[in-house]
């Protein structure tokens, strides 16, 4: 399991969005299908011997390529983006930035994207969306469309709403009361074989 899906859109997909003044349902909705799609939303932030970094699997020349070729030609945008990276690992690994930085790699997919010049999608066009993301983003012949838009109904759209609030001893029984725990006349919990804990 990846990054809880309703936490990616409102902690780092919607926000990275209406910072660079780029939020649209359609392109949050794609930006999602692409990390669910490239990542499995996080599963993954590396795959064996392929090249992609991130949530979006992000290749370093493509990341190259947004700063040299785009970013270039709008200096108030690259301003923006280069301030959601960190002040001083971006200077010396700026595309470990796109597997530790979750706005960052986002604004960088946006870009992405927004470099091919492409139609923003209607937030349901899920086809539509699969279509954009094979032109663009896709690398390789491994992939296809469908497989984009799989990834999307299993891991987006077809996503149960979440309670984000975390169950680390999710089966366990619960502790006894403090004051039960805790009170002068408690027991010591006891051993397997049935000795008490010295």
């Amino acid at each position: 399991m990846g990054i809880c899906l309703d936490e990616l859109r409102r902690m780092v997909i919607r926000p990275t969005l209406k910072h660079l003044r780029a939020w649209s349902a359609g392109m949050e909705e794609l930006l999602l299908g692409t990390a669910a799609q490239e990542s499995q939303l996080g599963f993954h932030l590396k795959f064996g011997r392929r090249h992609g970094l991130g949530i979006y699997q992000i290749q370093p020349h493509t990341h190259r390529r947004i700063w040299d070729d785009y970013l270039i030609h709008h200096p108030a945008l690259a301003s923006k983006v280069r301030g959601l990276a960190s002040q001083h690992d971006f200077l010396q690994h700026p595309h470990s930035e796109l597997a530790t930085n979750l706005r960052y790699a986002t604004a960088i997919a946006l870009l992405v994207y927004r470099a091919a010049d492409i139609d923003i999608p209607d937030p349901g066009d899920i086809a539509g969306m699969a279509r954009i993301w094979h032109r663009v983003f896709h690398h390789g012949p491994v992939a296809t469309a469908r497989d984009f838009e799989l990834s999307y109904a299993r891991l987006v759209s077809g996503a149960p709403a979440t309670d984000s609030t975390p169950r680390y001893t999710e089966g366990a029984r619960p502790y006894p009361p403090a004051e039960a725990r805790n009170s002068p006349g408690a027991r010591l919990p006891s051993h397997p074989q049935g000795q008490p804990l010295a």
